[in-house]
């Protein structure tokens, strides 16, 4: 009766492979999160308002204060969604719609 021996694992491989992945991950969130501040109109603030404004943010604790911040968020979203939509409107061609520079600066990605 012949054994087949296992083939090693090359754990420097699969942790080169996992560390790729989560600095790829990584690159695609902070991607994601300045489109998201030039959606918003975030970028017109300094630096330093920016920092401030999120450290408060990430600070309270505020139930109340959170879910009006969410549902202002997911209106924000409802509303981006629903101008780039096509209209039901439109001819079978299609004119092409205005972008706005929100959208040419998010690129679709869905930066969230």
């Amino acid at each position: 009766m012949e054994t087949t021996m296992r083939k090693p694992r090359d754990f420097d491989t699969e942790l080169k492979a996992l560390e790729d992945k989560a600095r790829d991950l990584k690159a695609r969130k902070v991607q994601q999160l300045g489109e998201l501040v030039i959606a918003t109109g975030a970028d017109a603030l300094t630096t330093d308002e920016l920092a401030g404004a999120l450290i408060v943010l990430a600070e309270t604790k505020d139930t109340g204060k959170r879910e009006a911040w969410a549902k202002r968020g997911a209106a924000f979203f409802q509303s981006r969604a629903r101008r780039s939509a096509p209209s039901p409107d439109r001819d079978a061609v299609g004119a092409p719609s205005q972008p706005d520079s929100a959208q040419q600066a998010s690129s679709g990605t869905g930066a969230a």
